[in-house]
């Protein structure tokens, strides 16, 4: 069994809150816990002392970590629970308390029904609210009720046998139903207040109480009127201590990322308002498809094999091109209406962002790992005929607008990935504009002479993102500065241009090569060449806006800041200086007439 490589994995893994759930090499679940760093707590089961022997058995097991990235750390223990529920793992049954999550219970059978804590099995009629993460924000919640809307927290034996109002009545946290100083009508009025609150319906309430503020200033009941106001300022200043609930209906929530040749799919499970948990899967890829493509194939073979539920509502990061053939047959398996859905807002955007940033993080995670690295490796050397796996890798590519603000890139790869602290960019100057040769002929100079002289070790294998003439130019390179050793391989877009139909080039060889779609070769250079490309156009652009910012003056030999800021307090602008003549250029002061000449010759000598 492979090692798990917990410091690829650390490498990518979002500092965002969380949950992650670990696994043994059979896929059964060991443990889920919560975090507020995801990076933070799972780093710290790999410190290298301080563990007990509980913790350290568990690590010696586990084969492969999932996550799944919450908005905040109270929707990470929320769900925590409820995957902890579901699957009970044998390390959290042996290292947590699993007692159940307390919720608000609103009884219904009463004639003045009562706010309590509530925990375990919902026997009796009433409503619930929650879960909470605690008893103590249970309390919190009960206690500002209490002072708002002041609906009874006392045991029904004790409300039963009062003959006159007790403290709480005393202190304004109760009306006193029990011995009738409350109307049922008024006390139904608060039971309901009581009810919007604690569904995360406040601003219909807000608008309510307002109403019934005016109403009772124009009856002249000015006392009342001051008892909304001040519910009125309590509310607007408490928001409901709700998990991640607020939507009605069963739902499953999809977002695909692909990215290296590879794709992730994180589903996230929605039931009755609950997130109650997420898995992960990596479908193979034949070709580089996009997200909406891995989602329309991935979909109709997850739900349609009938060993799943299917829910009444599908929503996905990005739209599958068949989305309403692909609901119809969704509905009729399903025996009613299933609709598939990408736009969406409020509760629901929130939970779509989060799968895909938890399918970003896992996709990433996968990548880097050590087991997938290895074995993209050894598949690259043997296409490449290569005597060993390949420790270092390069690839140049060149980026450009029109010939403006010229950039070559060069990003390093090795055994564990991207080594971005040996990434390069090199500015390209003095060439034709738009000349692709020349400028991979100058980057490659620039590079391999730093590289002959020590500065780091020389590549097994340099990738060149372009055809026959980029591959020349790197050949001849190499061979004016005498480097050997270095296997050279052209990356030439297909016919179509599309990935998955590169065709590979041996600078040696001439030999041209194109390999299957799902090639793991295939899929490493294309992550290689992909971030050559991303690190090559974020550099132009930063070169090409900078230059744009840049004023012309400041490029006028013997024009200092003194000079120039006296042309631009006389002319306004370096529009202005560029159309002035000589004589006008004279009248400023500390600017000689050679050096006004100067100056209205490099302004047109292009």
């Amino acid at each position: 069994m492979a090692e798990f490589d917990h410091k690829a994995f650390l490498k990518t893994l979002t500092s965002r809150p969380g949950v992650y759930q670990m696994y043994d090499d059979a896929h059964r679940l060991l443990y889920v816990g919560k975090a507020r760093n995801l990076k933070n707590r799972v780093g710290s089961y790999f410190r290298a002392s301080g563990l007990t022997d509980k913790t350290m058995a568990l690590v010696a097991r586990i084969h492969e970590i999932q996550v799944t990235v919450t908005t905040t750390e109270v929707d990470a223990l929320l769900l925590e629970h409820n995957l902890i529920k579901s699957h009970r793992p044998p390390y959290n049954i042996l290292l947590r308390d699993d007692k159940s999550y307390p919720y608000i219970f609103l009884s219904s059978e009463d004639t003045y029904p009562r706010l309590s804590l509530h925990r375990g099995a919902k026997r009796r009629k009433g409503q619930y609210f929650g879960p909470y993460p605690s008893a103590g924000a249970v309390r919190e919640s009960l206690h500002f009720l209490q002072k708002v809307f002041k609906v009874r927290q006392c045991e029904d034996s004790y409300f039963r046998n009062r003959s006159r109002p007790c403290l709480q009545h005393q202190i304004d946290r109760c009306t006193a139903p029990c011995v009738g100083l409350v109307s049922e009508e008024a006390y139904a009025r608060q039971v309901e207040n009581t009810r919007l609150f604690l569904r995360g319906k406040s601003r219909e309430l807000i608008v309510r109480l307002a109403d019934d503020m005016e109403q009772a200033s124009s009856r002249l009941e000015y006392e009342q009127a001051a008892v909304y106001r001040d519910q009125l300022a309590q509310l607007q200043q408490v928001q409901a201590s709700q998990g991640i609930e607020g939507v009605q209906g069963d739902l499953d929530i999809l977002a695909a990322a692909v990215d290296g040749g590879r794709a992730c799919v994180q589903v996230l499970f929605v039931r009755a308002a609950r997130v109650l948990g997420s898995r992960t899967y990596y479908p193979p890829l034949r070709l580089q498809e996009n997200p909406a493509q891995v989602l329309g194939a991935f979909i109709p073979q997850y739900y349609l094999d009938g060993a799943r539920a299917i829910p009444g509502e599908i929503i996905v990061n990005t739209a599958p091109e068949d989305s309403a053939t692909l609901a119809q047959a969704l509905s009729v398996a399903a025996g009613r209406r299933v609709r598939v859905r990408r736009r969406v807002r409020e509760a629901r955007a929130r939970w779509v962002q989060l799968a895909v940033q938890t399918a970003e993080t896992n996709l990433a995670a996968h990548l880097s790992g050590r087991q997938s690295v290895l074995e993209r490796l050894q598949a690259l050397q043997e296409v490449l005929g290569l005597p060993e796996m390949p420790e270092r890798m390069e690839c140049f590519d060149i980026s450009h607008s029109s010939g403006e603000a010229t950039v070559a890139s060069c990003v390093v790869f090795d055994q564990n990935g991207a080594r971005k602290s040996d990434y390069r960019r090199f500015n390209i100057d003095g060439i034709a504009p738009g000349d692709d040769y020349a400028a991979m002929q100058q980057a490659l100079q620039r590079r391999y002479k730093r590289l002959k002289s020590g500065e780091a070790p020389l590549p097994d294998v340099l990738f060149i993102d372009g055809g026959k003439g980029q591959v020349s130019q790197a050949m001849a390179v190499l061979s004016d500065l005498q480097v050997s050793g270095v296997e050279v391989v052209g990356v030439a877009k297909g016919v179509t241009r599309k990935a998955g139909f590169e065709t590979l080039l041996n600078g040696a060889t001439g030999r041209e090569r194109q390999l299957p779609g799902d090639h793991p070769a295939l899929h490493l250079i294309q992550q290689i060449r992909d971030e050559a490309h991303r690190f090559a156009i974020t550099g132009h652009r930063a070169r090409r806006d900078k230059a744009r910012q840049r004023s012309a003056l400041e490029d006028i030999p013997g024009v200092g800041a003194r000079r120039r800021r006296e042309l631009l307090r006389h002319f306004g602008s370096a529009q202005a200086v560029e159309n002035a003549n000589v004589e006008e250029l004279r009248k400023i002061s500390g600017i000689s007439a050679t050096m006004a000449q100067q100056i209205y010759d490099h302004l047109h000598s292009s």
